[in-house]
């Protein structure tokens, strides 16, 4: 058996877990041992904060925390083990962080990576399918999430196991498919003052944003006080901390169903982010499995079943028959970062 040390790191927030391996017949289960979520900019550096959960985990069992293996997810790019988080004055480094902290094997990916390693370790009640598919375990796996950007991956099985590959395609073009989506394209283009429009500009929680507005800029629909307020206080508060979630108002309100204008902007959005989905799909054919994880989709669940999302997915012309055969499985354990953080440390 051997203890591990798993962490998910964020601007915001860090999740740290101390695991044990136990074998199994399916090859090796982990056991959570302790489990703390600190804010990361209360801490100078990620050291002094896996030192006090060391304590506190200590203090809770009466046996010392010592891992050894350790993996942190980062919410920023990871070069040859080190990495310069995007949100937070941080710098860090395997090498540095197994010396301070006696691990004596540590590594640092990408926090979507963990997303994809961790999809393989999900029980059936940690998914809500979409579409069942026709499920081929030696296929690629597929993975992507709208949260606050549009992260996508791939998984492809190898010697018994899968290797995870990272991918830039949220910053491919977005292709509009309506004449709404071509105006809402043109009005970003012009808004920005820019030359293209990837699709994390629509597929993400800035998107659901940015929809927003053109529709109502566009007076598409009347604007409802509520949502507008919270709207306009994030538009005053740009290059500044911000104070508000206007996608999430906007997404709320439309679950409810009490404004027609945050209604119509998650239509597009979900009709976007379903087609985007399809892309990657037909790009990999992940017969293994699509998972749609990120932090947007479990907290829209109506909107994803009414049948938009699916039907963006796999409205694909005369590729209709092979999308219809991916499975499709929407991911609600929020943290899959952190159970592939603690599975990619179990393979160290």
């Amino acid at each position: 058996m051997t203890v591990l040390l798993a962490g998910d790191i964020g601007g915001t927030k860090t999740i740290l877990r101390l695991v044990e391996t136990v074998p199994s017949t399916s090859g090796v289960t982990l056991k959570p041992l302790h489990e703390q979520r600190y804010p990361s900019a209360s801490f100078p550096d990620l050291v002094p904060m896996v030192r006090q959960f060391f304590a506190e985990a200590e203090q809770a069992s009466s046996i010392p925390a010592a891992p050894q293996k350790a993996c942190f997810a980062i919410a920023g790019p990871v070069v040859d083990n080190t990495s310069q988080l995007t949100n937070l004055c941080w710098t860090l480094s395997a090498q540095r962080l197994s010396q301070e902290l006696d691990i004596p094997q540590t590594s640092l990916i990408n926090d979507f990576a963990a997303v994809g390693y961790g999809v393989v370790g999900l029980d059936s009640h940690d998914l809500l399918t979409l579409q069942a598919g026709k499920p081929n375990p030696q296929a690629p796996i597929g993975v992507i999430g709208a949260g606050t950007g549009l992260g996508q991956g791939f998984l492809i099985h190898q010697d018994g196991d899968y290797r995870v590959y990272g991918t830039e395609g949220g910053h491919s073009d977005f292709a509009p498919r309506s004449e709404m989506e071509f105006q809402l394209s043109r009005y970003l283009l012009e808004k920005h003052h820019i030359q293209r429009i990837s699709v994390e500009r629509v597929v993400s929680g800035q998107g659901i944003v940015s929809i927003y507005q053109f529709l109502r800029d566009r007076q598409v629909a009347a604007e409802a006080p509520e949502v507008g307020a919270i709207v306009q206080t994030w538009e005053r508060e740009i290059g500044r901390e911000k104070s508000v979630d206007p996608a999430a108002a906007i997404a709320q309100a439309a679950l409810e169903k009490r404004d027609r204008l945050s209604e119509q902007t998650m239509q597009i959005f979900v009709d976007a982010y379903g087609a985007e989905a399809g892309n990657l799909a037909l790009k990999l054919l992940p017969y293994g499995g699509l998972y749609i994880a990120g932090g947007i989709a479990p907290k829209i669940l109506p909107l994803m079943q009414e049948g938009n999302f699916l039907n963006s997915l796999i409205d694909k012309g005369r590729m209709l028959p092979l999308l219809e055969m991916v499975p499709v499985h929407v991911v609600l354990n929020p943290q899959v970062g952190l159970l592939g953080a603690a599975l990619y440390a179990s393979k160290l």
